[in-house]
């Protein structure tokens, strides 16, 4: 038996996206600092269609699926960081989307996801004498286009 070959927390990046000066520039990307935690969930959206049995009108019918959207939804957590602070309320007035990238780096290849996101919530807690944290979600506009590198 071969132990699973697993990555760390670290590895795992949410990189927001800096468009160039022209069309045609390079978006930039980078991480906003602060998180201690994240998480990234697929999900596809589904319709049901009762599928009747032709030989037998009488017997339960059997529940078909199928796959109508995709999305994806990012959320992170940690300290309250100045560094990154304007760079999610940036994004969270934007009416727009902000171009992105998710990252999960494994010893022989990177999943990287790319397109665009919404910042849908960001908190910030902020207890008595204690460090302010926050946390943000985010969800996709339109396909998220996967890689591996």
């Amino acid at each position: 038996m071969a132990p699973a070959t697993t990555t760390k927390g670290g590895k795992v990046r949410i990189l927001l996206g800096t468009p160039g000066a022209t069309p045609e520039d390079p978006i930039t990307y980078g991480a906003p600092c602060g998180f201690t935690s994240k998480s990234l969930t697929l999900t596809k959206g589904l319709e049901e269609t009762q599928v009747p049995d032709c030989l037998d009108p009488d017997k339960v019918d059997w529940i078909g699926r199928d796959a109508v959207s995709l999305s994806m939804s990012v959320s992170g957590e940690g300290v309250l960081a100045s560094e990154s602070v304007e760079t999610w309320l940036d994004a969270w007035e934007s009416i727009d989307s902000v171009p992105a990238k998710i990252e999960i780096e494994f010893p022989a290849k990177t999943i990287v996801w790319t397109g665009n996101l919404h910042v849908e919530t960001f908190s910030a807690e902020a207890p008595n004498g204690r460090r302010v944290t926050s946390s943000v979600s985010l969800q996709s506009d339109g396909e998220m286009v996967r890689t591996v590198e």
